[in-house]
């Protein structure tokens, strides 16, 4: 059971809409700190980027879990969701290992468009490019409608159409969505996230956005019934702790026995790792 700590300009808006004030720099950075210190010891591995965090938790060793680094570049209006991604250029793998890092995420937005094949092959870099460097990759897809479709547009086959294309490029882990965002009977997603297995022949996760903290635990087990090996999640675990005055002991009360249970789930219904 891992921890996503690597939003951006997306944890501001979380901030804004909490509180009603636009946070600087250091207020992200100290919030994402605040969950590597309470919430990291009790996960598998901790991702985090590299502008508000990484090289502190990694030089203060604050997660006992493997070390992820967020290598995506994000386009994203400041009152709005990631609309593309690149490879952020500046970020050195190899020195990223040094300093303890074992693996490094990419998030792609998926789309049917004409950008479909250039993602692809941005992918296929990041792949190596891990490889080369002694990293382990966690590739993401996020899928979404062609601007002007979005009444056509059928998520859960969506969601497998990317899975299935991605996952192809055999990252060491692929971090899916769940199907329906969450928002069905568990035996229904489970029966989403087993057309989701078929077509992803590496070890895949689930993601947090887009489903309802109280939606997460069954989804999670749904997935892991249907061959997950476990969950990449962030909002489902620490989301109502943004804009708390004391964010360390709300962390303590609220999130850490969230990851705890989550992890119970992982631990009884997941596919280990090395089983695919």
């Amino acid at each position: 059971a891992m921890v996503a700590m690597d939003q951006r300009e997306s944890l501001r808006q979380m901030f804004a809409a909490a509180t009603g004030e636009q946070v600087d720099d250091d207020t992200l950075a100290g919030f994402k700190l605040a969950v590597a210190r309470e919430v990291g010891p009790h996960a598998s591995g901790f991702l985090i980027d590299r502008d508000y965090g990484f090289d502190r938790v990694a030089a203060e060793g604050m997660v006992p879990g493997g070390l992820i680094i967020a290598v995506d570049s994000l386009r994203q209006a400041p009152d709005g969701p990631v609309e593309d991604t690149s490879i952020d250029e500046t970020i050195d793998l190899a020195a990223a290992r040094r300093a303890g890092a074992v693996a490094a995420k990419l998030l792609l937005i998926w789309r049917d468009d004409e950008h479909r094949q250039r993602r692809l092959e941005t992918a296929a870099v990041f792949v190596r490019g891990c490889a080369e460097a002694g990293l382990l990759s966690v590739l993401e897809g996020v899928a979404k409608p062609v601007q002007g479709q979005e009444t056509a547009f059928d998520g859960p086959a969506a969601i497998r159409e990317a899975a299935g294309e991605l996952a192809a490029l055999r990252p060491s882990l692929y971090k899916a969505q769940v199907p329906l965002g969450g928002a069905a009977p568990e035996e229904r997603l489970a029966d989403e996230c087993a057309r989701l297995d078929e077509v992803i022949p590496v070890p895949w996760v689930v993601l947090s956005q887009g489903v309802e903290r109280d939606d997460f635990p069954a989804a999670v087990r749904a997935a892991c019934r249907a061959g997950a090996s476990g969950m990449l999640a962030g909002r489902a675990i620490w989301s109502d702790v943004v804009g708390s005055a004391d964010p360390a002991a709300e962390l303590r009360a609220r999130s850490v026995p969230r990851l705890v249970r989550l992890a119970s789930i992982v631990d009884s219904f997941a596919r280990p790792w090395n089983a695919r």
